[in-house]
């Protein structure tokens, strides 16, 4: 019986192997567009969280049209550009958006292409800076400068804000539940797939922890002690490498997503002080 079994489960991982070869060599041998992935629905805005906000369309520099939201906050305060992680929408982070502005901060956070209601489809890595880039250029004619902008990415986003902070230097760089690089978060989050096709099929390099030492800006890292999906030595290595001035918060109990609500005063802080320290203190031009 127990011979049987084994023979069962060998076949199923012969039948996920060639499932797998046969979708690589279906989009011709290219495995980045297959990381990308994101629901089209809404299910959430921010006038549910009582906040004002305008419905933003803005177009890249290689003419896709992106959707995202624009929340403003106190005058004088600078400006969260957000860039979100893989497998989400916008609509995803209507608390957040709720907990900056509660702190006195405009927010514009976007869809990369082909998440939520932007236009195209993300199919390189390549792809998501370019969106980055052209949600930068729209709030270039909102009047906001990016020495009042704290680029904020989350997760897949992370490597997005750290790639437009050697672009084009902001007050401030701030990095959540960031990975080093595609290649290590693919061998830890799926050695078997990765070991077998990834390595030669995914082109995305997502290089952090080389990049991050060419950072000229203040940055901030959070990191969840519970991160089920991205493991903390991995924050800790790109804070080694970043430059000064930079900080890291290990946040106890965090997981890869919640540590805004349980990061109680520590993460809060975190933000004054970035402010306090780091932003200069004067109206977008």
């Amino acid at each position: 019986m127990n011979f049987i079994r084994a023979c069962v489960n060998i076949r199923r991982n012969y039948l996920a192997i060639a499932t797998l070869i046969l979708v690589v060599f279906t989009f011709e041998c290219d495995g980045t567009r297959l990381i990308f992935s994101s629901s089209e629905d809404l299910h959430s805005n921010p006038n549910d969280m009582g906040l004002n906000y305008e419905e933003v369309w803005l177009d890249t520099r290689d003419g896709v049209q992106l959707h995202g939201w624009f929340v403003p906050g106190k005058p004088g305060m600078p400006l969260v550009f957000f860039c979100h992680g893989n497998a989400a929408n916008i609509s995803h982070f209507v608390a957040i958006l709720r907990y900056f502005n509660e702190m006195g901060f405009s927010t514009f956070i976007f869809d990369y292409r082909g998440f939520g209601r932007s236009r195209g489809q993300s199919i390189r890595e390549e792809d998501l800076y370019m969106d980055a880039r052209g949600a930068l250029d729209y709030l270039r004619t909102r009047g906001w400068s990016s020495s009042r902008i704290i680029y904020y990415g989350r997760s897949m986003g992370a490597a997005v804000s750290l790639q437009l902070g050697l672009e084009t230097p902001p007050a401030a760089v701030v990095l959540e539940c960031p990975f080093t690089s595609m290649s290590e978060i693919a061998w830890h989050t799926a050695p078997i797939t990765y070991g077998l096709i990834g390595w030669w099929t995914i082109d995305a390099k997502f290089d952090n922890i080389n990049k991050i030492e060419k950072l000229s800006r203040p940055v901030i890292i959070f990191q969840g002690d519970q991160d089920k999906v991205v493991p903390q030595n991995m924050a800790e290595r790109l804070f080694q490498r970043a430059n000064e001035p930079k900080a890291l918060y290990l946040i106890p109990g965090g997981g890869h997503s919640n540590l805004f609500q349980v990061g109680g005063e520590k993460y809060r802080n975190a933000w004054i002080d970035l402010i306090r320290q780091w932003v200069p203190s004067e109206k977008p031009g």
